[in-house]
């Protein structure tokens, strides 16, 4: 940087910052097109055989059947390019209130996938977000690309593991079969994690393995998400946006455990959410059962000065 006799800051080739804009091309240099893809998570109900049961639930989230090239007929994440005139989380939030009607639900990004050949058309980076809705809130609506929308059952599971150590790094690697099920459409992704940790950082690579009705790499972008919505919900009380106004404690333990796949004990469990939760004067009615008490998340206000407590079990 030079100045010239007090004059306002000049560049190595004698320009102010007027001059130097006044000649930039843009188009000098490659630049992707940017999307916004959503994974959009809620709880459902499965069905009821027996009134006298608790009804068990489900996680799902929600994708869409492309209607147009590339990847015509296959299922997606909901998602489109970001406009000019809007950030990445504007557009995020512009596809969630266009597909499913909702417009102030827990929403945060990702990360971004930036690999240059994961559309065919051309390059094109996903700056990925995650939200949590309420199932009974939910009206679904296919854009205009799309054929179909369609909330699809979510599990994945751990297909094998194992660590290779080196001089001057350790190499642990997963592969995870993810599988998602909307009545008779069955579609599946194997993916390969590979955590790299050197003296002096750690990486972590996805691969797809196998694809199975999957577009693009949205795999990957499934598995990411629910890899941190698990790992929060150690610390934070996201969950409770999965809930309805009103719930059982039963109900969010249920939550709990469908999203981490395993039993969780119930008294544990009590302690751990019992600074999140209050309770309410109501009961539930025509359950079949004893009625319960049913609960409310806590204000904003009340969760101020809350600091999460997980319970061993959770570990």
């Amino acid at each position: 940087m030079t100045k010239y006799n007090g004059d306002e800051p000049r560049d190595k080739n004698g320009l102010t910052e007027a001059e130097f804009l006044a000649q930039y091309h843009a188009g000098d240099y490659v630049r992707p097109s940017v999307a916004a893809d959503m994974v959009i998570f809620t709880v459902m109900d499965t069905a009821k055989e027996n009134y006298r049961k608790l009804t068990e639930k489900k996680l799902c989230l929600l994708l869409i059947q492309r209607g147009g090239h590339p990847f015509l007929g296959s299922w997606a994440l909901p998602g489109g390019f970001i406009r000019p005139n809007e950030t990445a989380m504007d557009a995020a939030r512009r596809e969630l209130k266009e597909e499913t009607g909702l417009a102030h639900v827990y929403l945060e990004q990702l990360y971004t996938f930036s690999e240059p050949d994961r559309d065919p058309r051309t390059w094109v980076m996903s700056c990925s977000h995650m939200a949590l809705v309420d199932s009974t809130k939910l009206s679904l609506h296919a854009g205009d690309d799309a054929d179909d929308a369609l909330w699809f059952e979510l599990s994945c599971r751990l297909l094998n593991e194992h660590t290779d150590d080196h001089p001057d790094k350790a190499v642990k690697s997963r592969r995870i079969l993810l599988e998602l099920s909307h009545g008779e459409i069955e579609l599946s992704c194997v993916i390969e994690e590979k955590c790299i940790r050197s003296l002096y950082d750690s990486v972590r690579e996805y691969r797809i393995v196998e694809n199975h009705g999957l577009a693009f790499d949205h795999g990957k972008i499934i598995f990411y998400a629910l890899e941190r919505l698990r790992a929060q919900l150690e610390t934070e009380d996201l969950a409770l946006h999965l809930m309805p106004e009103e719930f059982t404690l039963t109900q969010l333990q249920q939550v709990y455990e469908v999203i981490w796949d395993r039993p969780l004990l119930k008294a544990a469990f009590r302690r751990k959410v019992a600074s999140l939760v209050t309770e309410t004067d109501s009961y539930t009615q025509n359950e079949g059962h004893r009625p319960s008490r049913l609960y409310r998340r806590k204000s904003s206000a009340d969760l101020a000065g809350w600091t999460p407590h997980p319970p061993a079990d959770a570990k």
